[in-house]
């Protein structure tokens, strides 16, 4: 009976079509705006993914998340460090900034200071150069997204001088640092120099970055921190789970986000019952043909279940493709959108959300087979 089913489902290819597109956008939509969101809320907590030996960021009290930071005293650090528990501390400075090229080409910055000797704080991965190379004189490290917009013709490369608030710096690196939330380039370079860079006044120290000592809780340690000094401590995972939350909460992001999935949820939805319900309509003689013989109201809904839950298949199998060639498309270093991807929990949730779609169609047409009369098979 299901080979039947099937059957007079691919024999209307024009309602099988439709179907299938229904399904197709209504998953391609949910689909690529969920990525693009849980990409946006990784991205504001860059900097800290990328700082992996730090497992205790330290900040002014009235700090609220990565971006907001205040600058505070240097002696901080030495507070910090005499702290029970803390391993290291190191200092981390944070500031915007715009550079500018030889060839009179700028570009917003995200200018990144590290401890001049232990450069702890900055991403492991390099496409041209290392670490060590931030030692040399007037020595930065820029992104690689942030060198191909300066330079989008040439291959990476060292030995490209940029001019930062009027001082000389050096390309001797090119980093793969994670994509900051905003769109600006990713430098990073020495504390002292990030200091010349950008005078700040007497107060430059963004952030402490630290690591609880073996045998110790890194929470009880930033449980300590903040009794001794009166800073505020975070763990990292902590700190950036408080980061996403603030642009969750305090941005316009979530809800804009949230009412196209929404949409495209609701469309899908209607198309999918519409359509279904015209094929069910335009078969319920054939289907009246299966109960004349034998087939019981059990059945009926069976094979309607089956034909929806095959047009859900195909469909949500073209949308997921459709939306990871999306993705794919815009992954190239210049790109805004680059870095994105589909977190295998958002396709499980794109398929729940496809099944609710077929329920719907299903639930929507089943009424219409079940009360059918098998009589009208002899009727004229």
């Amino acid at each position: 009976m299901i080979g039947i089913g099937l059957k007079m489902l691919f024999a209307d290819r024009a309602k099988v079509f439709g179907l299938v597109l229904g399904v197709a956008f209504s998953t391609l939509l949910i689909t690529q705006q969920s990525s693009l969101f849980v990409g946006l809320m990784l991205r504001t907590q860059s900097l800290i993914a990328d700082a992996q030996e730090v497992n205790l960021w330290v900040m002014d009290p009235t700090v609220e998340f990565i971006d907001s930071a205040k600058a505070m005293r240097d002696v901080e650090l030495q507070r910090v460090r005499g702290v029970p528990g803390v391993a290291w501390a190191v200092p981390f400075f944070r500031a915007t900034t715009a550079l500018r090229t030889q060839e009179g080409r700028t570009l917003n910055v995200l200018l990144i200071g590290l401890d001049d000797d232990t450069l702890i704080g900055m991403t492991h991965r390099f496409v041209v150069g290392g670490p060590a190379d931030l030692h040399r004189p007037d020595a930065v490290a820029i992104d690689y997204a942030g060198f191909k917009r300066l330079w989008p013709d040439e291959s990476p490369k060292a030995g490209r001088l940029l001019e930062l608030n009027d001082h000389r710096a050096v390309v001797t690196a090119i980093s793969d640092a994670s994509e900051p939330f905003s769109s600006a380039a990713v430098i990073y370079t020495r504390y002292s120099k990030a200091l010349s860079y950008f005078p700040s006044g007497r107060n430059q120290l963004s952030f402490v970055l630290a690591r609880a000592a073996e045998g110790y809780e890194p929470q009880q340690v930033a449980r300590e921190i903040n009794a001794r000094t009166g800073l505020k401590a975070y763990t990292s995972s902590t700190f950036s789970m408080v980061t996403m939350k603030y642009y969750f909460t305090n941005t316009g992001i979530p809800l804009n986000f949230a009412v196209v999935i929404a949409l495209g949820f609701v469309v899908g939805a209607a198309i999918v019952a519409l359509i279904f319900n015209m094929f069910v309509s335009d078969n319920i003689r054939q289907f009246a043909t299966l109960k004349a013989l034998g087939a019981t109201d059990r059945w009926i809904i069976i094979l309607v279940s089956v034909q929806a839950g095959v047009v859900g298949a195909i469909g949500y199998g073209i949308g997921l493709g459709v939306a990871a060639a999306f993705v794919a498309a815009l992954d190239y270093p210049t790109s805004e959108l680059r870095g994105f991807y589909i977190p295998w929990w958002v396709a499980l949730g794109v398929a729940a959300s496809t099944a609710m779609v077929i329920l719907i169609a299903t639930l929507a047409s089943s009424r219409r087979v079940v009360v059918v009369d098998p009589a009208i098979v002899f009727r004229g």
